[in-house]
């Protein structure tokens, strides 16, 4: 008796591919197969992609055009407290050395070489390149453009922008509303109002010369809400490093 009850609302699914609920009682039985529309869709954000391993007899990785191979940095296993982190837990890593580039690219009429050299500490795109385990390690291949800043310390407060990339230290959030009320951290508003830090030399036009960009270090200036790469910096603040195309205002 119980799996006739729900015979109407399976055929509704199956007919329509939507669950009616109208009237619908416990049931001990519920047949899967009237979700196969579900079948069909596409999950393609959700897949997890692993490092392609090269073969051991394979000795040397030469990047081409203006692509760069990087050394990704071990991610950390313990807090600054000294707590062992889990795997899940442990931040992906968005720096690295290079340890191979490109012949460059032709802009123009001209041949543009790789601006980052081998041995440099550079910060990159939180989801660049593709990631390659070659010579017993972890190494990212990812274009020159993926690659946000130098960085020789460990303070991203010294970062130097590349091309038309700005290093942003962010304005700290409101801790009070107009009314005087105290905001929790889960409600305060993620602000898009900074400090420029730093800024790159700018894009190349079309004769492989720099543009320069139109904001300044010094610069209060207005991003854009969801752009960019986020950063903690040594002194407890909260950086971002975005394309100068994604700055939308000066203000003063």
């Amino acid at each position: 008796m119980a799996t006739a009850q729900l015979t109407s609302a399976a055929s509704s699914i199956s007919a329509k591919g939507f669950v009616s609920f109208e009237g619908l009682r416990a049931s001990s039985a519920v047949k899967i197969s009237s979700f196969s529309p579900l079948k069909q869709r596409s999950f393609r954000g959700l897949v997890v992609k692993a490092a392609t391993a090269v073969a051991p007899k394979y000795t040397s990785l030469k990047p081409l055009g203006d692509r760069v191979l990087v050394k990704i940095k071990t991610a950390e296993e313990k807090t600054s407290g000294g707590i062992l982190l889990p795997t899940t837990a442990q931040s992906k890593q968005q720096s690295g050395e290079v340890v191979a580039v490109g012949e460059g690219r032709t802009v123009g009429k001209n041949k543009v070489e790789i601006g980052v050299k081998t041995g440099t500490k550079v910060v990159y795109s939180k989801y660049a390149g593709t990631e390659v385990e070659f010579s017993g390690s972890n190494h990212l291949i990812l274009k020159e453009d993926d690659i946000v800043g130098i960085l020789d310390t460990d303070d991203v407060k010294d970062m130097k922008p590349l091309n038309d990339r700005v290093l942003i230290k962010v304005a700290e959030a409101e801790e009070k509303t107009a009314g005087g009320l105290y905001l929790t951290d889960a409600s305060k508003e993620k602000p898009s109002i900074g400090t420029v830090v730093a800024v790159g030399p700018g894009p190349l036009d079309e004769e492989g010369n720099r543009k320069p960009l139109s904001v300044a270090p010094g610069n209060t200036v207005l991003y854009s809400k969801y752009a960019g790469n986020d950063f903690k910096g040594a002194d407890g603040a909260d950086y971002i490093a975005l394309r100068a195309s994604d700055v939308m205002a000066i203000l003063s």
